[in-house]
């Protein structure tokens, strides 16, 4: 076989994507839709070299080492080229296993192949065999990205795939409302431009269609605690109880977890910390996590420490059976509002 020059083949790996070059890649991470994009995006870089391209699916968890690298090595019945895709990687490569994708990677590095085998994993154990796959291609992590990331995401992905402008405040709520799992974002940003139509994506838009979970009903008490005054802050807790029918340790764990923040925040903010270092620690995100930094400023840490306080024993006592749950999540819950009024 004509040998291919080198440079070429460390190009995927220099770039960190899977490109036209790629001989082995590797999609590693629980965020299947981007899984998804990636083999969607080098399934077109090859078709476009090579033409129509074979897609040749295995899954680790039935097929053999020899049933994926004897297809690799095969030549196409169709088209001349082939990407050989093996799902469940992690369940395949490894042990015995392992050393006969070593020693592939190996055997390709100066030779021109007709496929390109792609690995994609949930899990993946880092060793030799990484080292040789940069070598002939690439490993791209699919992680669900960090909050921030994500919101960046859906104002890329509304332009790009969905073809609509979305208001930055708007993409904050939707990651808000629906999480930082891209399919369902995907999927939610669909139906909100189609809505839009020609106009851009608005807050008022994403509160229309996209519904909050009654899960999220709790989390959405610890915005009302640390702005409303006591009587909406009581009407809120009565709501998620009576109305939504939440469990009393859901909505006390929300309460000990915005006292935490309130704590971590006032402390750290007094010994000089700046707010932007506390965003990933105390997992302060989007607009509820300025909230938090807005009471934890006004908020002395040793009152902020007495309210964690309150409410580890509020969740204590309800754990133990001592007094009436909901009782004691009232008590709590005013014992809020007098901490972050500057009252207590």
């Amino acid at each position: 076989m004509a040998k291919r020059p080198s440079k070429e083949v460390g190009s995927t790996a220099r770039t960190g994507g899977l490109d036209a070059a790629c001989r082995v890649g590797l999609l590693a991470g629980k965020e299947a839709f981007l899984r998804h994009i990636h083999t969607q995006n080098l399934r077109e870089v090859l078709t476009s070299k090579y033409g129509p391209v074979d897609t040749v699916l295995y899954d680790g968890l039935t097929s053999t080492a020899a049933d994926v690298l004897d297809e690799c090595r095969s030549f196409g019945l169709i088209a001349s080229y082939k990407l050989v895709i093996l799902d469940n990687a992690e369940d395949l490569v490894k042990e015995d296993n392992r050393p006969l994708f070593e020693r592939y990677c190996e055997s390709v590095v100066d030779q021109e192949v007709g496929a390109t085998l792609l690995l994609r994993a949930d899990t993946w154990r880092a060793g030799k065999l990484d080292k040789l796959i940069e070598k002939v291609g690439a490993i791209v992590k699919c992680e669900e990205p960090t909050f921030d990331k994500a919101v960046d995401w859906v104002v890329g992905r509304a332009k790009k795939e969905h073809k609509a402008a979305i208001d930055p405040n708007a993409a904050t709520m939707l990651v808000e409302r629906v999480g930082t799992r891209l399919t369902r974002l995907d999927s939610e940003l669909g139906k909100l431009a189609a809505a839009a139509g020609t106009d851009p994506i608005t807050p008022q838009l994403v509160g229309y269609f996209v519904g909050v979970s009654r899960e999220e009903e709790v989390w959405g008490i610890q915005s009302t605690l640390l702005t409303a005054p006591p009587e909406e802050a009581l009407k809120h807790l009565r709501y998620v109880l009576d109305v939504s029918r939440q469990s009393p340790t859901l909505v006390s764990y929300a309460l000990v977890d915005l006292a935490r923040k309130v704590h971590g925040a006032s402390r750290a903010l007094k010994q000089g910390a700046r707010p932007a270092d506390l965003g990933k620690p105390l997992r302060l995100w989007g607009s509820s996590g300025e909230a938090i930094l807005n009471a934890a400023r006004k908020t002395d840490p040793d009152r902020a420490l007495a309210l964690l306080r309150s409410a580890v024993r509020g969740d204590q006592r309800s754990k133990s059976g001592l007094g009436e749950p909901e009782r004691t999540l009232e008590m709590v819950v005013l014992e809020f509002s007098r901490t972050l009024s500057g009252t207590a």
